[in-house]
């Protein structure tokens, strides 16, 4: 019997997947995990086959597409089409977005907040940060995440020596994988799959975990420490794990395409008979 979500993380392309076999393969495919973009002659047998997908695999980000293998302009169109859909780098908005709330966001708040402090006489005070296990260990897909919140991290520690001398302390809580109704839309397949796997204590936290820290540091009992990041994670993530993802075809010839760190590496396997 096949190992169960063996294709977690893949993300898959069937050529000839609107009938037949090759919708036998797409099935196959998402069952065990995998993202399928169904490719046919016939779009509205490729939508048919997307429709079992999307009903039996929620979730798993599956597409369907109109193509002629016999066609260069066709095929180009078609790879192109995967390319803007999954593997689009972030735009400078994007980006930008993300720095302004994430980072921006606590440097304004952490500054209004420490001058009216100040200004109000208040013999002591603790700003707690909130950052990201992501932000010291990187993640691929979340460059704009990761630098703005390994900002924060770093906003935190400069904080913390700027406003010691008025009594105030500032601390940064990094939280992992936490259970939040963004992590709910995440396939249950890969939290098993993955999360067991590389967290021992637990799956996903939740978020009383992290207000648990947040308490310990806005209490007393933590009234001597400041420029510090506790990582609320269940135990050192090691990402590199979760970053491998592939990208196959099934056609009449097996080609096998690696997507990592947005270059392409062609493997053409053929068996010769």
């Amino acid at each position: 019997m096949a190992a169960p979500s063996r294709l977690i993380s893949r993300l898959t392309l069937v050529t000839g997947g609107g009938s037949g076999i090759g919708r036998a393969v797409c099935q196959r495919f998402a069952s065990e995990g995998a993202s399928v973009v169904v490719a046919d002659r016939n779009e509205a047998s490729a939508n048919q086959t997307l429709e079992l997908l999307s009903r039996d695999h929620r979730g798993q980000g599956h597409m369907a597409l109109e193509v002629d293998v016999s066609s260069k302009d066709s095929v180009e169109k078609l790879v192109t089409s995967i390319q803007h859909r999954y593997f689009q780098p972030p735009s400078v908005y994007d980006f930008d977005k993300v720095i302004k709330v994430n980072l921006k966001g606590t440097f304004l708040v952490t500054q209004t907040v420490s001058k009216a402090l100040v200004s109000a006489g208040a013999v002591k005070g603790s700003i707690i940060t909130v950052g990201s296990i992501v932000g010291k260990v990187g993640n691929m897909g979340q460059v704009n995440y990761s630098a703005s919140k390994a900002g924060v991290e770093g906003l935190t520690r400069t904080a913390a020596k700027e406003l010691s001398k008025f009594g105030i302390r500032c601390n940064c809580v990094l939280p992992g994988f936490i259970t939040t109704p963004m992590t709910d839309k995440v396939p249950e397949k890969v939290i098993d799959k993955f999360f067991f796997r590389y967290i021992n204590l637990s799956p996903l936290l939740v978020c009383a975990e992290v207000a648990d820290a947040c308490a310990f540091l806005a209490s007393d009992d933590s009234r001597y420490i400041t420029g510090i990041s506790i990582e609320v994670a269940g135990e050192t993530l090691d990402l590199q794990h979760l970053q491998k993802s592939s990208f196959s075809v099934c056609s009449e010839l097996t080609w096998i395409f690696l997507f990592n760190r947005c270059r392409w590496t062609l493997h053409w396997l053929k068996t010769v008979e």
